[in-house]
């Protein structure tokens, strides 16, 4: 089964699913972008909406990508009376999307893509001067742990195909494309263990100019 397959079996427990990587990635994102205003986002891999709600709370325009028709049924459902642009497509290609956006938005889709410099250049062809680019992801140390995305079916548990970013990876694409580093926070569970990083969220900014 590849992702594409798998998020679309895993859409219908997506958001009941007991999931603390989900949980804590969009507490993360409330924290990172409270004081960061912005009119216009481009949510890339949207998944079933978990964020592209809360977007619409600060946003006069939302557009939301993924891949997984499922997980973009969900999202338009849980959406319903909101003028959110859902659009289905594979973000290794060339994106179907024209304008420019204040925000530029990730959460829990980089781990899935091993060329994040295809990825970099397509979301600055989309930034507008002066924006932001969010990045929220497992943190590459719970990686190292052996820790992936995964789910349960009644015929098994499913892993889905990750790859693994570390820090330096992103500062250093961060630094390539002219990118400020605004934040770079690393997130843990409220419990404490294990006592290694669940959640990595980067904010970049790029230049007025």
């Amino acid at each position: 089964m590849n992702n594409q397959q798998a998020y679309n079996s895993w859409a219908a427990q997506y958001d009941t699913n007991k999931n603390r990587t989900r949980d804590l990635e969009a507490a993360a994102l409330r924290a990172v972008l409270k004081d960061i205003p912005f009119a216009t986002v481009l949510e890339v891999g949207c998944g079933t909406g978990k964020n592209s709600i809360r977007f619409t709370g600060h946003a006069r325009q939302v557009v939301a990508l993924d891949f997984s028709e499922e997980m973009l049924n969900r999202a338009r459902a849980k959406t319903a009376g909101t003028d959110i642009t859902f659009m289905q497509c594979d973000i290794t290609q060339e994106w179907p999307v024209k304008g420019q956006f204040d925000l530029v938005s990730f959460s829990l889709v980089l781990e899935h893509i091993p060329d994040l410099d295809f990825i970099f250049r397509q979301a600055m062809q989309r930034l507008a001067p002066g924006g932001y680019i969010y990045i929220g992801e497992l943190h590459p140390f719970k990686q190292y742990s052996g820790s992936l995305a995964r789910f349960d079916l009644d015929t098994g548990r499913v892993e889905l195909e990750c790859h693994t970013h570390h820090i330096s990876e992103f500062t250093g694409l961060a630094r390539r494309y002219g990118l400020r580093i605004a934040a770079l926070e690393e997130w843990f569970d409220e419990d404490g263990t294990p006592p290694i990083p669940r959640i990595l969220t980067l904010l970049l900014q790029r230049g007025t100019q």
